[in-house]
């Protein structure tokens, strides 16, 4: 199964942000979409991610006043990113190796889609319980 196979069903509206969005607003589209991550764009290309973890981590280092700076400034970057034809489980080891959650789809050099290790671990946990069904029925049927 591939990373195209996985977004084909969902509508082609990613939630973004510029480099020059102010962090408190972004944390704003955090609640309002309830999300965990964004990715940042420039120049209509994905720059990096912005992401709680990054909220929490400039928080601690620079206080309060980072919600008036720039996603920007704290976004991690660069933004690692995988083709439409990448394998689930392909993305799944390289978001388990790298220590990230979310992940931009980038075809032609446009952003395609977003996805989070939540979206692949639930495809794999279907995969194993539809295999374990399929494994119950043959065990039943023979």
């Amino acid at each position: 199964m591939t990373i195209a196979r996985l977004i084909e069903g969902r509508g082609s509206e990613v939630i973004g942000c510029e480099t020059g969005t102010s962090v408190r607003e972004a944390v704003a589209l955090f609640a309002s979409h309830k999300i965990g991550a964004v990715p940042v764009l420039e120049n209509g290309e994905i720059v990096g991610i912005f992401s709680e973890r990054d909220v929490v981590r400039h928080l601690a280092e620079q206080g309060p006043g980072m919600l008036d700076g720039s996603v920007g400034a704290v976004m991690t970057a660069p933004a690692i990113t995988v083709e439409p034809g990448t394998g689930v489980m392909d993305a799944l080891g390289l978001m388990t190796r790298r220590r990230f959650r979310h992940l931009p789809v980038v075809a032609g050099g446009r952003m395609v889609g977003f996805v989070s290790i939540g979206d692949l671990v639930k495809y794999r946990i279907e995969r194993i319980e539809a295999e374990a069904e399929a494994m119950r029925s043959y065990i039943q049927s023979a």
